[in-house]
């Protein structure tokens, strides 16, 4: 038996082989729990400081954490015939409830051997109530960089077994997604999947795992409050109930896509026209003693470059600057509230960092420009399929932070029912009276309050992955031939050496670029080879070296899945790539 503290504060108690690789096993736990591609998540075994704070508060709590483990041993559905076939169909034919022999809902079981009734379903696809400000206070966050390194230092070695690494029956290991490239999110099979990562991105959020603006934290606030009061109305309990609509209306998309010829028809008139952006913006580069001053130019964006010039008519000549933005960083720099729609780029030069800011004149100027200076960063041009559904995500994210009449707020202000201090952090709820809280919320709320439950996760999860520091992982570091720590943040696409004391990056390398990587087992080090003769090795101090090298090598691994491919994983080359092996 083991027990499994869930991306939702859940605690689940089931039956694993601690004889089978940690790969294995959570494939095994996600198709117990109704989770699919299990590749994205992995076993992480919390630091002392992560249930610090909560043996304290038990002195004089006496109700004991124990109620709320949900026991997956021997559920009715585990004995007698298995329910489906196979792992599950590929067409997603509905199984039937074993216990009253009704059709159960796609969203629910995909899996035969899953021991999950319809109650233990929704309450892993629904999310919990809110924790109360002084719980949330008393959980562990990290202040620092340094601080965000420990969270990541307890991850499992996937090509080794439970029993290797020394866990205990009965020990608590957190379930997480441990990758943040989440394929083929689909709302129809992934109701488990979808709330357990919108879970994991509103703890990230509460406890500051993840920086964001005042602006920003008050729509994830209102988001939250909209979830929350949908998954307390009696109508969210019905599964099945909206996915015979789903079904048609995926089935005409798809045959709308298979009329149209998809959009793939486009690539080939694309590659000879690939489009361009044109229009004044203004910039800046800060220098030291300088303060800000922006001063306007013609910018034109082509293929992943920017060229800018005093006016439009000089733009046949010679430009004052070029930049290529292939393997930059890309930081949003926006207040809607304050109209300021500016974009951070951090372009790697030799030495290190180039920094440039630009400034849009209104969102949807900045949000053509914004797209595409993160298509360009990738390595994708304006005429990749990505370019237009990126334009909108910003979009919508920026209306969402738009401030509403304040007039139907301050009426609704005496029916919020729910604490205002349970969506946002407690360094934020510090900041604010509960009023003015409960008002800013509410006004932001006004933007998603028409969002159906499912959208509004997804919306969330949208909202999260557009944080400039979403999907960084933290790792403390000593590069070699250097007299001090850094920091090694690692992405789903790059590594970037970050400055300890200041939190700026210094230099990034993207994956793209790698020709090999591996590890000198005997002094812990990690060895990486670039294009264009550029090699780096560094130790790690806050975690082992295999769990770095093993995050390299399982994104890498990641990006080899595709639409096509069948639901099986080809696991041989996931222990290759994060193996450390030549």
């Amino acid at each position: 038996m083991l027990r499994l503290r869930l991306p939702n504060v859940k605690t689940v108690r089931l039956r694993i082989s601690f004889s089978a690789v940690v790969f294995k096993a959570v494939s095994d736990i996600c198709k117990i729990l109704n989770i699919r591609r299990s590749e994205e998540l992995s076993l992480l075994k919390p630091s002392g400081d992560y249930f610090k704070k909560k043996k304290k508060k038990d002195k004089t709590n006496k109700e004991p954490i124990i109620e709320d483990i949900l026991n997956l041993e021997g559920s009715p559905t585990t004995s007698g015939p298995p329910v489906s076939p196979g792992l599950y169909s590929r067409t997603m034919t509905p199984t039937y409830d074993p216990i009253n022999g009704t059709p159960a809902s796609s969203t629910m079981t995909w899996f035969s051997d899953s021991p999950l009734t319809e109650q233990n379903c929704s309450i892993l696809a629904f999310s919990q109530p809110p924790q109360s400000p002084e719980a949330l206070a008393d959980m562990y966050q990290p202040r620092s960089l340094v601080d965000k390194t420990k969270l990541n230092a307890g991850w499992l070695d996937s090509s080794r077994s439970l029993m290797e690494q020394g866990i205990q029956e009965d020990e608590q290991l957190l379930l997480r997604f441990k990758y943040y490239t989440f394929f083929d999110l689909n709302p129809k099979y992934d109701a488990v999947r979808i709330n357990q990562l919108y879970e994991q991105a509103r703890w990230a959020i509460l406890l500051e795992e993840i920086d964001c603006t005042e602006e920003e934290m008050m729509i994830f606030a209102a988001l939250q409050y909209h979830i929350s009061k949908l998954s307390l109305s009696a109508e969210t309990q019905d599964f099945t109930h909206e996915s015979e609509v789903d079904e048609v209306e995926a089935a005409l998309s798809n045959l709308e896509v298979t009329l149209e010829g998809g959009k793939m028809d486009n690539t080939l008139e694309d590659i000879t026209d690939i489009p361009q952006l044109a229009d004044n913006l203004k910039l800046f580069r800060p220098k030291k003693l300088i303060l800000k001053a922006f001063k306007q130019y013609w910018f034109i964006f082509k293929d992943t470059s920017i060229a800018y010039f005093k006016n439009k008519e000089l733009e046949q000549g010679e430009p004052v600057e070029k930049l290529n933005l292939r393997g930059c960083e890309v930081v949003p720099d926006v207040n809607v509230a304050g109209r300021k729609f500016g974009i951070k780029l951090l372009i790697p030069v030799a030495d290190g960092m180039n920094e440039v800011y630009l400034r849009c004149d209104h969102e949807n100027q900045y949000a053509q420009w914004m797209a595409a200076c993160i298509l360009a960063s990738k390595g994708k041009t304006m005429a990749d399929s990505s370019y237009q559904p990126e334009v909108l995500n910003i979009l919508s994210f920026l209306r969402m932070k738009n401030r509403n009449s304040a007039s139907q707020v301050a009426s609704n202000i005496e029916t919020m029912d729910i604490n205002p201090e349970c969506f946002v952090s407690p360094r934020c709820a510090k900041k604010h009276k509960s009023k003015q809280l409960a008002a800013r919320i509410l006004e932001a709320h006004q933007n998603v309050a028409q969002m159906p439950l499912v959208e509004a996760k997804l919306r969330f999860i949208q909202a999260w992955q557009s944080l400039p520091e979403f999907g960084l992982t933290y790792y403390l570091v000593r590069f070699k031939g250097s007299k001090k720590d850094d920091i090694l943040g690692v992405s789903y696409n790059r590594l970037i050496r970050i400055d300890a004391t200041t939190g700026i990056p210094i230099t990034t390398w993207r994956f793209t670029n790698m020709k090999q990587w591996n590890v000198n087992w005997e002094i812990r080090q990690v060895a990486i080879e670039f294009d264009q003769n550029v090699s780096i090795a560094f130790t790690c101090l806050s975690a082992d070296c295999k769990i770095v090298h093993e995050y390299i090598g399982g994104y890498i691994f990641l990006s080899t899945r595709s639409k096509d491919q069948n639901e099986t994983l080809d696991e041989d080359l996931f222990h290759k790539l994060t193996g450390g092996q030549d």
